[in-house]
């Protein structure tokens, strides 16, 4: 019967192993290998399965990845040949060899005594010395993921193309560099937003940031070439002083709407309110975004009700707008993020 490894947000398991009810009904937990690691028994085909979610990816599976060979370890630096060996055996012949490809290792156990980067090393020369595929860990076509759980300690190893592991980042985690002007963690939720959602910003675009304290999105948005409106009550960070690109109006994003807004290419909302307050705000400044335009928001979910609360959220957006995307990126906790797209009007 086919397996596969999901992972999603350790808080989100339930309603990751809602979702994949739903794209296959047969399916079920086998057991799960770490918090937010599930390994699953599909009961159909796993292609198929795949392809249903590069189709319509989930809102909480973050990475998925087939498991086609297991190999037994002994938590002792040998497990390396005894991977080095699986490889050549039963996957040489099924590299693609006029695909660039990577090895993405997870290692699950700790105190194990490889690395990943030992594993991604090792496999990944094997690979290209028996097949001459081109090594690419940027942006590979083809990945063999590995995965290194423990009790019993054993390796899952599945090859499958790129686009079908829905992110291609091990394991969904997409992790970006610390910049010394960072202002709050929150930049990391955009940065991986624009680029899950493939959003390209306008040249010298207007951009609203509702909720804009401290200033992290205002920032990013600066430094790919925005011009931002931040909307706060509460005080921008220091350092955003004094640049001529961002008009601050030290005010709500409610009583900003009695003032005559602007039109916008891009309105971003980060607020720490109720998914569904967030949304009626969001769909009153929907006129105020030029038809090419684009929202970006986050979803404050509760610990309980959550499916029904974004039902609703979901139910209250798509009077203005037409949900283009939604995903619990890695750099979310308890929220999604979605991208939506205005209605004609």
């Amino acid at each position: 019967m086919p397996q596969a490894i999901l992972t999603c947000d350790p808080d989100s398991v339930d309603l990751a192993r809602h979702e994949l009810k739903e794209a296959a009904p047969n399916a079920h937990i086998e057991e799960i290998l770490s918090p937010g690691v599930l390994l699953v028994e599909l009961g159909d085909s796993y292609w198929e399965f795949a392809e249903k979610w590069h189709q319509q990816p989930p809102i909480f599976v973050r990475h998925l990845c087939p498991t086609q060979v297991t190999v037994p370890l002994h938590s002792t630096p040998q497990d390396l040949d005894d991977l080095l060996q699986a490889v050549a055996v039963e996957f040489n012949e099924l590299i693609d060899p006029e695909l660039s490809f990577s090895v993405q290792t997870r290692i699950l156990t700790k105190d194990y005594p490889l690395k990943p980067f030992d594993v991604n090393t090792a496999l990944a020369n094997l690979i290209h010395e028996s097949t001459d595929a081109p090594l690419d860990v940027r942006k590979p076509m083809q990945i063999l993921s590995v995965v290194v759980a423990q009790n019993p300690p054993i390796a899952y190893l599945g090859l499958s193309p790129t686009i079908l592991n829905i992110s291609d980042w091990a394991g969904g985690m997409r992790r970006f560099m610390h910049e010394d002007e960072q202002i709050s963690r929150a930049e990391f939720k955009l940065l991986e937003a624009l680029e899950v959602f493939k959003i390209e910003l306008p040249v010298r675009g207007l951009a609203l940031d509702l909720g804009a304290a401290p200033g992290g999105w205002t920032r990013i948005l600066r430094q790919k070439g925005q011009y931002v409106t931040a909307i706060d009550p509460a005080r921008l960070d220091i350092r955003l002083k004094g640049d001529d690109g961002i008009r601050y109006l030290r005010m709500t994003a409610q009583a900003y709407l009695k003032d005559e807004p602007d039109f916008y290419d891009l309105i971003v909302n980060d607020m720490r309110m109720d998914a569904r307050d967030s949304a009626r705000i969001m769909v009153s400044y929907a006129t105020f975004l030029y038809p090419h335009g684009a929202g970006l928001m986050t979803l404050k979910l509760p610990e309980e009700d959550r499916q029904p609360v974004l039902k609703q959220t979901f139910d209250i957006l798509r009077k203005a707008y037409i949900i283009a995307g939604a995903r619990q990126l890695f750099h979310n906790r308890s929220e999604i993020t979605v991208y939506l797209r205005p209605q004609k009007r």
